[in-house]
């Protein structure tokens, strides 16, 4: 990854985004690909598409996700500290002793994640966000309301690092990664000359309800449509890799296989990989894929779609651990796949 790439990344990564309030990681990502794009796109939901030849028949929608998840107020005590719910899928138990940007309507502002002294007694068994909360040093209810409101969002304090050149860590890779790589993609394919069209998409909302992904296939009623997103690593301590699958980082991009993926679509990917002598890791999706290609598959007619996912370890904690390398591999995918088809290609499994 070159050093204006890995840039953009961490920019993306240090901006805060959690779903529903994803304007500024937007407006750096159109900075970003405005340069490359023949047009780039905004709608209603806070979608941002960059478009190369708009005028092909084919269109194929690259959708990664820019939205991270996040902690919502649900109350202020008269003491001041902030009570939370989660926006998207918020584990508890990673929260506990965290510090926090709360992005409040009054400002900005750092509070910590309060955890009673195991001298106290602790945390003990099952707890949830309830029994948490959020101290930002205020005293009173009224001082603390001059900076938050209820409906306020909070993001983990954590800034990404690079792990021995070899991995980035840090707070929602999933999947602002996923939004980088359709940017890459994008900005790699400005320099062929294609035969299809392509919306690379930064789409809002996957964490919560998936509506961004929506608006932006029934807006676009894309040929087939590709979700880039990540997946559970297992090649991790203490992890059943008999109940969850052998994924790896470093093992290279991972292909979803199940009833919502189209067949054929995933061959392209397989005959890409091949031609670039690239390894591809396999996850089932039996009967949904949990990610925006299931909203961008259930739009106006009906969208062929597929997954393509990058490894991630400690999934939705604020130490989220994916590899450099397999990032640039799964960007080489697309770029390959796309550049090398024709605009003719037949979807229909039942079609040679």
């Amino acid at each position: 990854m070159e050093q204006s790439e890995q840039k953009f990344l961490l920019e993306l990564l240090q901006t805060p985004s959690p779903s529903s309030m994803e304007m500024e990681i937007q407006k750096r990502w159109i900075e970003y690909v405005k340069p490359y794009a023949d047009e780039i796109r905004t709608d209603n939901a806070g979608n941002v598409i960059g478009v190369l030849n708009p005028e092909a028949d084919f269109k194929i929608l690259l959708a990664g996700h820019s939205d991270e998840i996040a902690l919502v107020v649900n109350r202020v005590d008269d003491h001041g500290f902030l009570h939370f719910d989660k926006m998207g899928g918020i584990n508890p138990k990673a929260a506990v002793g965290m510090k926090v940007t709360v992005l409040g309507q009054g400002g900005t502002i750092t509070g910590v994640i309060g955890v009673n002294a195991q001298h106290h007694g602790g945390l003990k068994g099952d707890f949830g966000l309830d029994d948490l909360f959020i101290d930002c040093g205020a005293k009173s209810k009224e001082e603390m309301e001059k900076f938050v409101q209820i409906g306020d969002l909070a993001v983990y304090k954590r800034e990404p690092e690079i792990l021995m050149d070899r991995y980035i860590s840090g707070r929602g890779l999933d999947n602002r990664t996923g939004a980088f790589i359709v940017a890459e993609v994008l900005r790699k394919l400005s320099e062929k000359d294609l035969n299809v069209g392509v919306y690379a998409a930064s789409t809002v909302n996957e964490e919560t309800n998936m509506g961004g992904a929506y608006f932006a296939a029934a807006g676009l009623e894309p040929t087939m449509a590709i979700a880039v997103d990540v997946t559970f690593a297992t090649d991790y301590p203490h992890v059943n890799k008999n109940k969850h699958g052998d994924i790896k980082l470093e093992g290279g991009p991972v292909l979803a296989k199940g009833a919502p993926i189209n067949i054929k679509m995933n061959r392209l990917l397989e005959e890409a990989a091949r031609s670039k002598g690239m390894s591809v890791q396999y996850e089932l999706t039996p009967r949904m894929t949990g990610t925006d290609a299931d909203k961008m598959r259930l739009t106006g007619k009906g969208v062929p779609i597929s997954l393509v996912s990058l490894p991630l370890r400690y999934m939705h904690s604020p130490v989220e651990t994916a590899s450099l390398q397999d990032i640039d591999e799964e960007i080489d995918l697309l770029v390959t796949m796309i550049e090398n088809m024709t605009g003719q290609e037949s979807l229909n499994p039942l079609e040679d």
